[in-house]
């Protein structure tokens, strides 16, 4: 091995072990403040929940007459019926740590009750949405669909369908609701559907 081939192997063995003991130094403290937030989450009293921001489903305004013998679409009408009688909010983008430090310890399963509530929400709301646009009913499809952005949802396929149609419609100038809205998210989506929906301006 030539002394240059041997010094350049040395350098890069100096530079790969650096990068690995930053890439560990950088785990340590990042796991050291996990820590110590969930510490002082799991001492965090019980706050009250009447400032969250929850979602009434106006299920009166839906197309519950189209499609009634589709038995996928009544799952989803079935589904929303329940959920209405449930509490329901959009937490998505929230760790457990920040909740508890948020609204106290003694709430998180309620929290976690509500999130995966509106989780179902959204699916559901795309399921029959894309179950009527599939029948041809557009403007129908996107009453549930405009009402599912004004949650803030994060479901992808939501602001692209919703933008498509818009599109169809010659309304394009109405994306930069769905932009503004999109870039409010908490989600790791975010990104994605803001670079979706800028590209179809």
């Amino acid at each position: 091995m030539s002394f240059g081939l041997l010094a350049s192997f040395i350098v890069f063995a100096i530079i790969i072990s650096f990068s690995i003991k930053k890439q560990a130094r950088r785990k340590n403290i990042n796991e050291a403040d996990f820590w110590t937030k969930e510490s002082q989450a799991n001492s965090v009293r019980r706050k009250s929940l009447d400032g969250l921001r929850y979602i009434h489903i106006p299920l009166e305004a839906f197309p519950t007459h189209l499609l009634n013998d589709d038995p996928d679409v009544m799952d989803c009408i079935n589904i929303l019926e329940n959920l209405t009688a449930q509490k329901i909010v959009n937490l998505t983008g929230w760790s457990n740590t920040e909740l508890k430090l948020e609204y106290g310890t003694a709430n998180i399963t309620a929290l976690s009750e509500y999130d995966q509530n509106y989780t179902l929400l959204v699916r559901t709301l795309q399921k029959w949405a894309d179950a009527l646009l599939e029948a041809g009913h557009g403007a129908e499809a996107s009453v549930l669909m405009q009402f599912a952005v004004s949650t803030q949802t994060d479901v992808s396929r939501t602001y692209y369908k919703l933008a498509d149609y818009w599109i169809s419609r010659g309304e394009a100038f109405r994306l930069d609701q769905l932009i503004h809205t999109a870039e409010a998210l908490r989600s790791s989506n975010r990104d994605s559907i803001l670079r979706h929906l800028r590209e179809l301006l």
